[in-house]
């Protein structure tokens, strides 16, 4: 798929009578390539046949990478810790003050792994012909959360707001970069994860993430490359005016939220996606029980045109593929069955 009008392109999906899925689906590919996690987010082939794979076992409306929330702030120096089967974590603190502040150095984008999921990106798309292609990165709250330390941003947003500004004006300066080298790589979108600002009260979350998401999607959104920004924070009910501000593509939410409560706030226009919750339901949940929430979750939302079925955030690794086929299964035959 060549690069395109992708606002059309969601326009279509939303208005489609018989609407894909399109879950925050990566990570299972190791199961398909019986590979351990460390062993995918190393390679960037292995990344792109991961994809690849997972695009001809599923008819997904688009293609996403690995939503690994550790890339970004590992290229800022952090520490990060590997595992055989769990997604990258970040550990410590790198920031302590305002003169650790003040001496991080916003990294080349192609530090670190960043070289790899760039490169996995331009692979995929050679793979990948017949649906979008997305890019997973992280928003710029939540990587300043893993430079200062969840616990310690949100005292920090209170006891020293000067220095977290700062922290997220280099984190938005090197986001903005990294989004422009997928989007020269050719990717047809982003999904921005931006969950630690979902902890964030409404006031706190206006000052310090709306205006530097907006600051992202203004720098790189167009018709040919949207932003589908996912909070899966449980505060974002009350935080829908500053949402919408962002002007993203689209918004993609977890399973701490009622859809159909959100959906009722959001405009018609707005697109909204989520969120059958991806650990307790698709992970360690039988087949029936995916099928049961799957089904519920669709009776209680599909009467808007605008909501689009998906995860409520990243699938684990780990989950088994008879509990995401019947995902697909019980969406296609709903769809099936109202046309």
């Amino acid at each position: 798929m060549n690069q395109k009008n992708m606002k059309l392109w969601l326009d279509e999906l939303c208005q489609s009578p018989c609407k894909k899925a399109l879950p925050i689906l990566s990570f299972p590919c190791i199961s398909l390539l019986n590979i351990p996690v460390r062993e995918l987010i190393s390679d960037a082939d292995t990344q792109a046949r991961g994809m690849e794979l997972i695009a001809k076992k599923t008819n997904a409306a688009a293609s996403v990478s690995l939503m690994d929330l550790s890339v970004e702030a590992e290229c800022f120096g952090a520490n990060v810790r590997f595992s055989e089967d769990e997604v990258p974590t970040v550990t410590g603190r790198l920031i302590c003050d305002m003169d650790d502040a003040e001496a991080l150095q916003v990294p080349a984008v192609g530090a670190a792994r960043s070289r790899i999921y760039i490169e996995a990106i331009e692979k995929a798309l050679t793979r990948i012909t017949d649906r979008p292609v997305f890019a997973g990165m992280i928003g710029p709250f939540s990587l300043g959360a893993r430079l200062l330390d969840v616990s310690e941003i949100m005292m920090d947003c209170y006891d020293d707001p000067d220095m977290v500004h700062l922290v997220l004006e280099k984190a938005t300066e090197f986001l903005i970069a990294y989004g422009n080298a997928y989007k020269a790589a050719g990717a047809h979108g982003i999904i921005m994860a931006e969950p630690v600002a979902g902890l964030l009260s409404p006031s706190l979350e206006e000052e310090f993430s709306a205006p530097y998401v907006k600051k992202i999607i203004d720098a790189l959104q167009d018709d040919g490359f949207l932003i589908v920004y996912h909070n899966c924070g449980g505060n974002v009910l009350s935080m829908t005016d500053s949402l919408l501000s962002l002007g993203a593509a689209a918004y993609h939410f977890g399973n701490a939220i009622d859809m159909k409560a959100m959906l009722e706030k959001l405009p018609a226009d707005t697109v909204v996606m989520g969120n059958v919750d991806p650990a307790a339901v698709l992970c360690f949940g039988t087949e029936d029980a995916v099928r049961t929430e799957t089904q519920a979750l669709l009776e209680a939302c599909a009467s808007y045109p605008n909501f689009i079925v998906s995860s409520g955030c990243d699938i684990p690794p780990k989950t088994p593929w008879e509990n995401i086929e019947a995902f697909f299964d019980t969406v296609d035959q709903f769809y099936q069955k109202r046309t």
